[in-house]
């Protein structure tokens, strides 16, 4: 009887979980970090559909210096709410930062830093909820064209 209970135990929480991530709070975006969505041991439950997949951003050199260098793809990961992660590696060198938008607003700033002292700063403008371009300028000179897409 101890081992039916347990399966069926098994059965239900497998069946509860069957459409949600199960993540850590301190990674994702402030609504899956609603009380509603977690448990005494700090892990959250976020039905599929509520984290939008990641953004692919393209930079294509539009000077010299990056010309040098050549093009980047890079992502912009967990887009919630006017922000996200933005990563991408440049001639060895490892670059994480944010993607930003206000509210309402089709223009955003995106920034990284690198892990060997180098950032950029990018200015962008979505077209529609799935595509933008922009204009990115790095510590070295480069000067890229971002486009963004879905």
């Amino acid at each position: 009887m101890l081992k039916t209970s347990k399966l069926i135990a098994a059965a239900a929480m497998g069946s509860a979980l069957c459409a949600c991530y199960v993540m850590p709070l301190n990674q994702y975006p402030a609504s899956a970090t609603n009380p509603a969505f977690s448990n005494a041991q700090g892990t959250a439950f976020v039905p599929m559909g509520a984290i939008r997949p990641p953004f692919a951003a393209r930079l294509y050199p539009s000077n010299e210096a990056a010309s040098r260098i050549g093009t980047v793809a890079g992502v912009i990961s967990n887009p919630e709410h006017g922000h996200g992660e933005f990563s991408f590696n440049l001639a060895g060198e490892s670059f994480v930062g944010e993607a930003t938008r206000a509210p309402n607003s089709t223009k955003g700033l995106a920034n990284a830093t690198g892990n060997r002292g180098g950032y950029v700063r990018c200015e962008y403008a979505m077209s529609s909820a799935n595509l933008g371009t922009g204009n990115c300028q790095f510590s070295n000179g480069a000067q890229y064209s971002m486009h963004i897409s879905q």
